[in-house]
């Protein structure tokens, strides 16, 4: 019988895998780090014992025996007294301080976790509720002692009639924006009141129509619940909030009841103006605006362009002094907010040089909120335009803001007359190619002349080939076609700031403040508007604006840009007279006295920086073209120098010498 070899069973000795694996010593073979950890977590959890029981090593979160001991507090007489004590005189000078500090939009308040901040709030405060002002209402003297008086309530009415006619003049809330105007839903309450008198006998209340209800559906864009929930979510998300303006119209583009929310409820919050679509506009204009906005917050310049954009710089670097600021954060977020069809989105794409956000012509393109990466520590998000509800606007407002679609619009003709009455008469003229003006030969102003609105429709019509049936002018039509050219700034249009307004002294720190945080050469915006002499600088009755606009020389349209017609080094020419090329190169001639447009044809610099607003920017120039990148075919061997060899006896006859001898 043939011997049987012994076999050691499966479960005796060790496995097959088991002689596979390397072992070393020291290391943690068996698993990764990723089920260490898991295995830990799932054996942690309870405390080390000795042999006796008691604790060695407590488990996490679990307290010692020392700490279920009873407690002993310290007798000392600094548990019963006050922490931090302040006279009143102090708190006073300190409460006024504070309160021109606050008025300051560039000064910050760092910390105020020590400060009584309840206790330096503005005492005028009445809609906190948490103390009735009765001190300021009746006096100590007329409430105690011997010439103490009855309490009588203060009535200016002395008939219930009379109460009657005072509520129905009451507006059923409170508008947030600019003072002074007359309010639309008064005399509309007013026209009801009267249409429908109050029957004597009948105490019942009337209904207070809402503003929703007076005005149509389409003329409440922007104010919806919706809308308003994503402002608050960018609001309450943001730690800089940029309002973006319109040049053209900066105070009819202004949220002035955002801006009371923000000062009230979110003071700790910066607030940032930026002028977008200042190419529309004059340059002495945006330095008007810039100078009459700069006391309430910062205020830039800003022309949203992917290729020839203005202010994008001064922008970023207000940003980072924000994120400097705010250096004990992670990362900080700028919130965009404004009206619709303002450019928010455009900047936005503006400073990401990418197409992140969705832009168009229209308003109410952006419809949600939206989170962009500028940078590690910067980010941006896009809000849709809002509308605050306003008495004061009326539909024609609410229209030629840009605020409703235009092909929406049921009779768009309405609104031309008042769309004529802004603009001057020259421009209309020039805009569409008309024939000058019927009326202006009889008018003394001339080219100025106003068109009327039915006769401007009709040409128009006439001569776009807008018809009807029976060659009737399509006046709905062509309106639509004026109203789409009004929102995209094909009809020069701008306002300015009244001159008493102007006059107004904006402080030194203010202004000191405002040129370390941002300096801008407003003279350096290229316009896209092209307008007349005496709209494109001040009259003598205006005045100049600083320095800002003393050289300025007029419109600049975009095919003057230096990367359009190749001049780039115009612009230098101050600043290279001191330094040309031929201080640098002593072999080129000085043909160019220290500029240099003479440049020589072997120097072919690939990157040209061109001084912009933005430092940081760097226009590439156009290379020439390369055909091809194949060489032509060569013998290595007709100018390679092989085997040492003399190239001048290269090609030399047997027996002639290098002097042409025979040898």
């Amino acid at each position: 019988m043939a011997p049987v070899s012994s076999q050691k069973g499966a479960s005796g000795g060790k496995t097959k895998s088991s002689f596979t694996m390397k072992r070393v010593k020291g290391e943690n073979f068996y698993r990764d780090a990723k089920s260490a950890s898991k295995i830990k977590m799932l054996n942690g959890g309870k405390p080390v014992r000795d042999r006796d029981g008691k604790i060695v090593i407590a488990a996490a979160f679990q307290k010692g025996e020392d700490e279920t001991k009873p407690g002993r507090v310290q007798p000392d007489r600094r548990w019963f007294g006050n922490t931090r004590v302040i006279s009143q005189q102090a708190l006073e000078h300190f409460r006024e301080s504070l309160t021109v500090r606050k008025s300051d939009p560039y000064s910050v308040l760092l910390k105020r976790n020590k400060l009584p901040m309840s206790l330096l709030d503005d005492a005028q405060r009445s809609h906190v509720g948490k103390r009735p002002h009765i001190v300021e209402t009746e006096s100590f003297g007329d409430t105690f002692g011997p010439k103490a008086q009855r309490k009588k309530p203060r009535l200016d009415v002395g008939s219930i009639e009379e109460l009657g006619s005072v509520a129905s003049q009451v507006d059923s809330y409170t508008a947030f924006d600019t003072p002074g105007a007359e309010s639309s839903t008064s005399a509309a309450l007013a026209a009801i009141s009267l249409a429908n008198p109050i029957p004597a006998g009948d105490t019942t209340v009337p209904e207070v129509p809402s503003h929703a209800q007076l005005l149509e559906p389409i003329y409440s864009k922007g104010t919806s619940r919706r809308i308003f929930g994503e402002l608050y979510k960018v609001l309450d998300s943001s730690d800089v909030i940029v309002h973006v303006l319109d040049a053209r119209d900066p105070f009819g583009t202004k949220c002035d009841s955002v801006i009371d929310y923000l000062k009230k409820e979110k003071s700790h919050k910066q607030i940032i103006f930026v002028l977008n679509k200042c190419d529309l506009i004059p340059t002495w204009a945006t330095a008007r605006w810039i100078s009459h906005l700069s006391p309430m917050a910062p205020t830039l310049a800003f022309h949203a362009s992917m290729n020839h954009s203005f202010g994008k710089g001064s922008l970023i670097q207000l940003l980072r002094q924000f994120s400097v600021l705010h250096s004990d954060k992670k990362q900080i977020s700028v919130g965009f907010i404004g009206y619709p069809n303002v450019g928010k989105s455009s900047i936005i794409n503006c400073l990401k040089k990418s197409k992140v956000c969705t832009v168009a012509p229209i308003p109410g393109e952006t419809k949600v909120w939206q989170y962009i990466t500028l940078m590690r520590r910067i980010y941006l998000i896009d809000c849709p335009g809002i509308v605050p509800t306003s008495a004061h606007d009326s539909e024609t407002d609410t229209v030629l803001k840009g605020v409703v679609r235009v092909e929406n619009l049921s009779t768009p003709s309405e609104f031309i007359p008042t769309l004529l009455d802004r603009v001057r008469p020259v421009y209309i003229t020039r805009t569409y190619d008309l024939p000058s003006n019927p009326h202006a030969d009889s008018d003394p102003r001339g080219v100025d002349t106003p068109w009327n609105a039915d006769e401007f429709l009709e040409v128009l019509a006439r001569k776009s080939g807008k018809l009807l049936k029976g060659g009737e002018p399509d006046r709905e039509t062509v309106s639509k076609m004026v109203l789409n050219d009004w929102i995209r700034g094909k009809i020069p249009f701008f306002a300015i700031v009244a001159r008493e307004e102007e006059g107004k002294p904006t402080g030194g720190k203010s202004k000191e403040k405002t040129i370390l945080g941002v300096q801008q050469q407003v003279d350096k915006i290229p316009l896209n508007a092209k307008f007349l002499a005496d709209d494109r600088s001040p009259g003598a009755s205006e005045g100049r604006l600083g320095d800002a606009t003393e050289n300025v020389e007029g419109d600049r349209p975009a095919e003057e840009d230096p990367e359009h017609n190749g001049n780039v080094d115009n612009d230098r020419e101050g600043d290279e007279e001191a330094l040309g090329w031929d201080d640098i190169y002593g072999a080129v001639t000085a043909a160019t006295n220290g500029k240099t447009d003479a440049v020589p044809d072997s120097v072919s610099p690939a990157v040209e920086a061109i001084p912009s607003d933005d430092a940081t920017e760097v226009i590439k120039l156009k290379m020439p073209r390369m055909k091809t990148n194949k060489k032509k075919a060569t013998n290595f061997f007709t100018n390679a120098n092989v085997k040492n060899r003399n190239p001048a006896r290269r090609g030399l006859k047997p027996g002639v010498g290098l002097a042409g001898k025979k040898l």
